[in-house]
């Protein structure tokens, strides 16, 4: 049976990274939000409201397709950030919908380790997201622990 394996950490938590080790242990397809963002919207995202309205359109398309792909049999990790309750009912709704077991994956790190990590990825300027300390900031106020409560199947990925 196909699983849904989804992703939760804070803006470069390393998120991607694993997302790319997943879809190799898993034999899956990945979807990655910042991809499909910055391919379909180049230099267009400018504001959090930008990013939203964008980010609507693309799951608007893409949340029925993750549905087909799971009933066609093949592992889907989906690469959009499960940081917030609202986000991640939507991603949830996914592997109900298709009536596929799920895994939120959750990278639990510090601020800190992940305001480092970001420095280090703009300067390397091969992600297809910059943020900027401002940015990271406003982003991680609203970040939100996920909890089984929530009807997930957590697995918890500490730094090593």
């Amino acid at each position: 049976m196909p699983t849904l394996h989804l992703l939760c950490g804070k803006i470069a938590s390393g998120k991607s990274t694993l997302a790319q080790t997943l879809a190799a242990q898993h034999g899956a397809i990945v979807f990655s939000e910042d991809h499909w963002l910055a391919t379909l919207y180049p230099a267009e995202i400018r504001s959090i409201a930008d990013y939203l309205r964008c980010a609507q359109r693309v799951r608007g398309v893409l949340g029925p397709l993750v549905i087909k792909v799971l009933q066609s049999g093949v592992n889907v990790v989906l690469d959009f950030p499960a940081n917030t309750l609202a986000n991640r009912e939507w991603l949830l709704g996914l592997a109900h919908a298709a009536q596929v077991p799920h895994c939120l994956h959750y990278l639990e790190l510090d601020d800190a380790t992940c305001r480092a990590r970001l420095h280090a990825r703009n300067a390397q300027g091969e992600h297809d997201f910059a943020a900027t300390d401002a940015e990271f900031d406003l982003i991680t106020r609203h970040f939100s622990v996920p909890g089984e409560e929530e009807g997930l199947v957590i697995e918890v990925h500490r730094p090593q």
